[in-house]
């Protein structure tokens, strides 16, 4: 079974998390909330909150997923400015897994040095940047990382990683499912 694991930071994009984690879920995968602070109880932009399994901090230091998902949204200034994100993304690039990020989520990516010669996307106001953005597309897997434009995307997003860790036919049932494109 695919494990994927969401850090959630207090300010997350509500859309850009749940949509893919309730697909996910769908596919069978094991998808572990992580809080970025001290409380499982985090609470999205939109005053949402959302109840994570564990904390970052309770993340077992060995541990890697087949993905890291990090949403967007104003909460990525905690995520760019933590240094267990950051060691959590070490570890799941030594092992070769895959990352995740949307919206203003692959700045967290860009400070880790992992855009450096990818072909990725962004929310637009990240130009600043990141300007290297390619904006034509609204998901771009290019060397184990997966980018995406924002909300609007999310769900495309999180069925080209069922596609990745699955297979396309998995993704295909569950956009028919849901009345959605299929990802590719």
């Amino acid at each position: 079974m695919a494990t994927i694991l969401t850090i959630l930071p207090e300010g997350f994009e509500e859309l850009e998390a749940v949509a893919p984690i309730d697909l996910w879920r769908r596919a069978g995968f094991k998808v572990i909330l992580a809080s970025l602070g001290s409380r499982k109880l985090v609470t999205g932009k939109n005053r949402i909150a959302i109840e994570a399994e564990t904390t970052v901090g309770g993340v077992p230091p060995e541990a890697t997923y087949d993905v890291l998902f990090l949403p967007g949204g104003p909460g990525v200034e905690h995520l760019r400015s933590s240094p267990e994100v950051r060691e959590i993304i070490g570890r799941q690039v030594a092992a070769g897994k895959f990352i995740a990020a949307i919206c203003a989520a692959p700045l967290v990516l860009k400070d880790a040095g992992l855009l450096v010669g990818r072909r990725y996307t962004a929310h637009p106001s990240t130009e600043t940047e990141l300007n290297e953005i390619i904006a034509e597309e609204p998901v771009v897997v290019h060397g184990g990382v997966v980018t995406s434009r924002g909300a609007g995307t999310a769900i495309e997003m999180a069925l080209r990683i069922i596609e990745l860790l699955k297979d396309a036919e998995k993704a295909s049932e569950i956009a028919l499912s849901i009345c959605a494109k299929t990802a590719s």
